[in-house]
């Protein structure tokens, strides 16, 4: 089954809006849908996301960031995804692994065999079935975030660092694609919302 669906992309993709209309899709199809996020899915999640992003004291270093964002996913897969996909629910999570290979690998520059050895390790065999990159020029997310609300601590990284993420994903995205659907962020959110949902269903029913 293709119960497991992963939503990526740089900031100010419109990664949780599209999660969230993704959500109501397939529920109205019928299905249950766990609608998650990382970090955060989880009550030590939430702390974990405060710490990671939140918080205005000096950040971790790059090492100690990633082991948080491992044990956060560590705790989400056990106690919420698992669960989830082992009745029969979709989970529907806003982002998932390649956020921490584009971020702590590309982004940071700690080894990439080193990222991808912990991050298997922390979600304990678990794996999307099909991931949407949500794609667009990282200093255009970036004044989209910025109509949000405050910057989080990734969103005032320099520049350069969201480059190398977004270098990342599209890297990932051109070594797997029969997982991962490359999407242009810039289109409208109802026409980019029912590419989601067109290619969600197709996947679905292919599992069938």
């Amino acid at each position: 089954m293709a119960n497991f669906i992963t939503i990526d992309g740089v900031e100010g993709a419109g990664k949780s809006t599209q999660a969230a209309r993704l959500a109501d899709a397939l529920r109205r199809d019928g299905h249950e849908v766990v609608l998650t996020r990382e970090p955060g899915g989880t009550e030590l999640g939430r702390a974990l996301r405060r710490m990671l992003l939140e918080d205005d004291s000096p950040g971790p270093t790059a090492e100690t960031e990633l082991l948080l964002y491992l044990a956060d996913r560590a705790e989400h897969v056990r106690r919420l995804i698992q669960p989830a996909l082992a009745r029969g629910a979709i989970v529907i999570a806003d982002r998932f692994s390649d956020s921490t290979i584009a971020y702590q690998s590309y982004g940071r520059g700690i080894p990439l065999d080193t990222v991808r050895r912990l991050d298997t390790f922390a979600r304990g065999g678990v794996s999307p079935d099909l991931t949407f990159f949500l794609d667009l020029p990282p200093e255009v997310g970036l004044e989209r975030a910025r109509t949000v609300g405050p910057a989080d601590r990734l969103e005032r990284e320099a520049l350069e660092f969201h480059r190398k993420v977004r270098d990342g994903f599209l890297a990932i995205a051109a070594a797997e694609p029969g997982r991962v659907v490359l999407l242009d962020a810039r289109l409208e959110i109802a026409d980019l919302a029912r590419e989601l949902a067109d290619h969600a269903r197709a996947r679905l029913a292919a599992a069938a």
